[in-house]
C-alpha cells in the first residue's frame, strides 16, 4: 500500500467514523477501488486508522475522561457488552458477511431506517434528553442491543446507536455525542484484539504508512466530531438517509 492510498483511507476513516454512513462500508469500496487487496498488512493499518479516530474523541471530551464521571462510563460499558458478547460469539460468521453486495444492502437498508425515524421523529424539548449524563441503564442497555446491527457490513455503528438513542428519547445532538462516547469501549476492545493477532505485521517497513494514516485519521476526526454536532444544530439525519440510499444502489449498479 503506498503513501497515497495511506493518505486517502486515512481520510476516509477519520470523516467516516463518527458519521452514520459505516465506516467500514467505506474502507471496503475504497479498498476495492484503489485495488487494495485484504492482506494481514491492510487489516492492522485498518485497525490503527480506526483507534487514530478514536482517540479524537478522548481530546474532544477530556472532560467526560475522569474518574468523576464513572457513572457515565458505567453506562456506556453497559451499552458495549451486547456487541462484545455477539461480536466474540460470532466473529467468523460476521466475517463471511464482508462483500460489496452486504455493503450496499445495509447503506439503503440504513438509509430508508433513518427516513422513517426522522419522519416520526417529534422533538419534545421538555421530555427529551439533551444530556448524555442523564442516560438511564435501561436507556444505555437499550442503545446496546441497537448497536449489535452494526456487526453487519454497511450498517454503520454510529448509525446503529444513533437512531437507538434517537428512538429512547435523546435528542440529536446528546444521540451522536454518545454515539461518540460508546465508539471507544468497542473499538478500544476491537483494536486490541487485532494488536496481538497482527502484530507481526508491524514492522519497520509498515511504520512510515501507518504513522501517515495515524496522524491524517486523527486530525480528520477530530474536525469532523465537531463540524457534526454544528451541522446537528440546525439540521437532521435526512440527508444522511438519502445519501445512504444514493450511494448504496451506485455501489449495486457499478459491482452489480
Amino acid at each position: 500500500m503506498d503513501i497515497f492510498s495511506t493518505i486517502i483511507l486515512g481520510i476516509i476513516e477519520g470523516f467516516t467514523e463518527f458519521l452514520p454512513i459505516s465506516s467500514t462500508g467505506h474502507l471496503i469500496v475504497a479498498s476495492e477501488f484503489l485495488g487494495i487487496d485484504q492482506t494481514n498488512v491492510t487489516k492492522a493499518y485498518e485497525v490503527i486508522i480506526q483507534f487514530a479516530a478514536i482517540l479524537a474523541v478522548i481530546f474532544n471530551y477530556k472532560e467526560k475522561f475522569t474518574f468523576k464521571k464513572i457513572d457515565l462510563w458505567t453506562k456506556v460499558f453497559l451499552a458495549f457488552l451486547p456487541i462484545g458478547a455477539v461480536g466474540f460469539v460470532f466473529s467468523h460468521q460476521i466475517k463471511e458477511l464482508f462483500s460489496i453486495n452486504v455493503v450496499a444492502t445495509m447503506f439503503i437498508v440504513g438509509g430508508i431506517v433513518f427516513l422513517i425515524v426522522e419522519k416520526f421523529f417529534i422533538p419534545n424539548a421538555s421530555a427529551q434528553i439533551d444530556n448524555v449524563e442523564d442516560v438511564s441503564l435501561k436507556q444505555a442497555m437499550i442503545i446496546g442491543f441497537a448497536q449489535i446491527f452494526a456487526l453487519i457490513p454497511g450498517t454503520s455503528r454510529a448509525g446503529s446507536t444513533i437512531i437507538g438513542a434517537l428512538l429512547v428519547g435523546l435528542t440529536r445532538k446528546a444521540s451522536a455525542e454518545f454515539s461518540f462516547l460508546l465508539a471507544f469501549p468497542v473499538m478500544s476492545a476491537v483494536t486490541a484484539y487485532d494488536l496481538l493477532k497482527h502484530y507481526k505485521e508491524f514492522d519497520g517497513a509498515n511504520l512510515l504508512n501507518l504513522g501517515i494514516g495515524f496522524v491524517v485519521s486523527f486530525i480528520v476526526a477530530f474536525i469532523t466530531i465537531k463540524l457534526f454536532l454544528k451541522f446537528l444544530e440546525k439540521f437532521t439525519f435526512v440527508a444522511f438517509g438519502i445519501y445512504r440510499i444514493i450511494f448504496g444502489v451506485v455501489l449495486l449498479i457499478i459491482f452489480a
